[in-house]
């Protein structure tokens, strides 16, 4: 292959390179707009809720437990339980 052919070939090679690396930054910037604009609806949800007379916190907590499997919660909450317990936190 002849020199410029090479020369060629490789500069090829390095804009698919930067034409591939700006589309992937492109792509995650895409998303992270995404992604502050879903945050920014949930917290309008969680500000229409306390505006309902819900709880917040309360609601964080339920939607973190919701995520957890119910065996796995379970066992997380049996742990708590005998915990507390032995820290005299609970009323026998």
């Amino acid at each position: 292959m002849p020199a410029s052919a090479a020369a060629e070939t490789e500069q090829a090679s390095v804009r698919f390179a930067k034409d591939q690396l700006k589309a992937f930054v492109e792509r995650i910037e895409k998303l992270e707009e995404e992604k502050k604009a879903i945050a920014d609806d949930i917290r309008d949800v969680y500000a229409e809720s306390k505006a309902n007379g819900f709880d917040v916190k309360a609601l964080r907590q339920i939607i973190k437990l919701r995520k957890i499997e119910p065996t796995e919660r379970d066992e997380q909450e049996a742990i708590l339980e005998t915990y507390m317990h032995a820290l005299g936190m609970l009323k026998a």
